[in-house]
């Protein structure tokens, strides 16, 4: 994701940190780089000209922290405005005192709203939430079918009475069901269309009078760019939506509608979808997200994401190992498999700093089918050439091990410096969470 906006900016910063001082010329030319930067990744004119009238007023106007130099000061001016552009900090579903809560998910057709509704209820049913879903949309064909699917997969229970239903009745069913079976989240997937519609719009408008809904959750594609950004304005006029789901956003290289959406319409972006899987639903943390644009990293999403698919008892020892440097190829197999689970591994490795940038990552890369071609490798070694293969292998260990796995000596070099990779990041995690133990904190920008 912002692949190619980080890629503009970070260059850009990469030249201001080569000058020992910075003249206005030198700010200047920095600004005109990153309003390039954000109008080719699509971000709104009008956001684009504001957020560089306020870096240049801030870059210039103010006096230096003592602790940074002049390149550091502009780039964490750049940072702090990234940050408030996209709404400061992590905003949250609004949840009812009196359960059930009630959420309504609006948008058009094709954005992934029944798949959101189905991986934000997985997302809320982690956090300890009864959740139902409610098939209200009657209009799409196989629309409920889609959420009984969805909901079967995940174990969340989904309510729904066939097609020739009124969306606004099957809402006011779902609450009572709610009620009588004890779920305290109610989300109703309801209706979209190919465009913003009078039909649509009335039809919604309705269902938040007479429900009342605590809060409106708009699901857009932001890989629709300036689209996405007036539709927001659209819905946001209507309903008074209560915050924007950008979806697809792991395929979205430019950012356009993250960085628009909260601007134009002033409604927070409260989460992100990052991939297919029904577990690929994030809260959106703007700090962290201008940090990975920046390539400073994001180890505290990296932190809970391991927390999150990491068998404690199974971390516990291999910190141990990695401390004290017994970290095995067979342990490389192992943590492999496991980062899977992660996500795609491009997107953790850009959340580590000093690693996300496009040809650090580039080499590190492993698909499903790598993966099996590892496994070969690995079990063609001796356990002497797995336990040190830096000291043990050679050129014709190499040759031996490759003709066993059926790859080649280039595979498994390529193998061997993904595992040294690994080592030197499976080092920073265990630092990393040592200093969190102790109660420090993790430095958001390491190169200052």
């Amino acid at each position: 994701m912002f692949a190619s906006l980080a890629e503009k900016l970070q260059e850009t910063f990469k030249k201001l940190r080569g000058k020992g001082r910075l003249t206005e010329s030198d700010v200047n030319e920095a600004l005109r780089e990153v309003r390039i930067a954000l109008l080719e990744a699509d971000v709104n004119f009008k956001v684009v000209k504001d957020f560089v009238a306020r870096i240049k007023e801030r870059a210039v106007g103010q006096e230096l922290h003592a602790s940074l130099n002049p390149a550091q000061h502009v780039i964490k001016i750049v940072h702090d405005e990234l940050t408030s552009l996209m709404g400061g900090s992590n905003s949250k579903i609004n949840i009812s005192p009196k359960p059930p809560t009630i959420v309504m998910m609006v948008g058009l057709n094709g954005a992934g709203k029944t798949t959101t509704a189905a991986k934000l209820a997985g997302l809320l049913r982690k956090q300890g939430k009864r959740p139902v879903l409610v098939a209200a949309d009657v209009y799409r064909p196989a629309a409920i079918k889609q959420l009984q699917v969805l909901g079967e997969q995940l174990n969340i229970p989904v309510f729904a009475v066939g097609d020739k239903q009124d969306p606004v009745a099957i809402g006011q069913a779902a609450i009572k069901n709610a009620v009588t079976n004890g779920y305290d989240i109610v989300i109703i997937d309801t209706a979209g269309r190919q465009e913003v519609n009078e039909e649509l719009m009335n039809e919604l408008e309705s269902m938040n009078r007479i429900i009342g809904p605590h809060e409106i959750l708009l699901v857009i594609d932001a890989m629709t760019g300036q689209v996405a950004v007036s539709v927001a304005e659209e819905f946001n006029k209507r309903l008074d939506i209560d915050g924007v789901v950008l979806t697809k956003l792991d395929g979205d290289t430019r950012g356009g509608a993250a960085l628009s959406v909260r601007a134009v319409t002033g409604k927070p972006i409260k989460f992100a979808g990052t991939g297919e899987k029904l577990d690929a639903l994030e809260p959106f943390h703007p700090d962290r997200m201008s940090e990975r644009i920046l390539g400073m990293g994001d180890m505290l999403t990296l932190i809970e994401k391991a927390q999150e698919n990491f068998d404690a008892e199974q971390m516990a020892k291999m910190q141990k190992k990695i401390r004290s440097m017994e970290f095995t190829l067979d342990d490389f197999l192992t943590q492999l498999t496991q980062v899977k689970k992660m996500g795609p591994i491009e997107q953790v490795l850009s959340m580590i700093p000093g690693l996300g940038g496009a040809k650090k990552i580039k080499d590190l890369q492993v698909d499903e089918k790598e993966l099996i071609a590892i496994e070969a490798i690995i079990q063609s070694m001796t356990p002497q050439e797995r336990q040190d293969p830096e000291k043990v292998l050679n050129g014709s260990r190499k040759r031996r091990i490759a003709k066993g796995s059926g790859t080649t000596v280039q595979d498994v070099n390529r193998l061997l410096k993904q595992f040294e990779q690994t080592k030197k990041i499976m080092k920073q995690l265990v630092n990393m969470e040592k200093t969190l133990k102790k109660g420090g904190k993790i430095p958001k920008m390491p190169f200052f």
